[in-house]
């Protein structure tokens, strides 16, 4: 039997004392993407980042297996070498860090080294900027500082690429975009699944849209912390003409 990529099992979850995630089962295997959607203060970007390891959430029950070991006491940067990633739903701007200094950094504790050559990650950074539509310049900008929000997400793929996880988080990358710049971010998605087949998704959206453009093999909803109904690509379309009352549960 193949092991999961990402086990979630009973899981629960709390911020400064509040319960968010009330027991989260979910299993996504090698390969596969899964869209998580939910009204808002559904818990949906609690879970990516509890995923991550974000230090402003307790896993209080449960386990949370990556690859078949439990990862729930490991601290984010154990889970970023491991090959977790979460491209931000708000990257942060670093004034003073070009983006092919902060990639050198990354790319290196990725692969467990102590030093990488500037002029590999060149190499490597401007193949991806070319696949992606970028412009060679922006390798020189400071980190998302005076970034727009398409180029700030754009950046998120780009480091997804560079940097090959095993399992890619996706928090809500379409908040903020026209339809034009998800297209462009959807499309930058689909490049690097092209290039790295094994990786597994999970997009964190509330728009069908970016589900038109990067095609799940499961779509699951969650409604006050618990998975509520998960199905194939045609609930989130259901979702988009009825909304969410239907599903959620009924009061005893």
């Amino acid at each position: 039997m193949t092991t999961p990529l990402l086990e979630l099992r009973n899981l629960h979850a709390q911020a400064d004392g509040v319960d968010i995630l009330r027991g989260i089962n979910l299993v996504v295997g090698t390969g596969e993407v899964h869209a998580l959607m939910g009204p808002n203060g559904a818990g949906k970007s609690t879970l990516a980042n509890v995923i991550m390891g974000h230090p402003g959430y307790t896993v209080t029950a449960g386990s949370l297996l990556f690859q078949g070991e439990d990862i729930a006491s490991w601290t984010p940067d154990e889970r970023a070498r491991a090959g977790v990633f979460l491209a931000f739903q708000y990257p942060e701007a670093i004034s003073g860090v070009s983006v092919v200094q902060f990639l050198r950094q990354a790319i290196a504790a990725r692969k467990g080294l102590d030093e990488l050559s500037i002029l590999e990650v060149r190499l490597d950074l401007m193949e991806w900027m070319d696949r992606l539509g970028m412009d060679p310049a922006f390798a020189e900008r400071h980190l998302n500082d005076g970034f727009s929000g398409g180029e700030r997400k754009r950046n998120e793929v780009l480091q997804m690429a560079l940097l090959g996880p095993a399992l890619a988080l996706l928090d809500e990358t379409d908040s903020g975009l026209d339809i034009d710049a998800l297209r462009i971010v959807a499309r930058g998605v689909r490049t690097v699944r092209d290039e790295h087949p094994d990786m597994g998704v999970l997009v964190v959206t509330h728009y069908v849209k970016l589900l038109e453009e990067i095609k799940p093999d499961r779509v699951h909803v969650l409604i006050d912390g618990r998975i509520e109904t998960s199905g194939d690509a045609s609930l989130a379309q259901a979702i988009e003409e009825r909304g969410y009352d239907e599903l959620r549960p009924v009061a005893s």
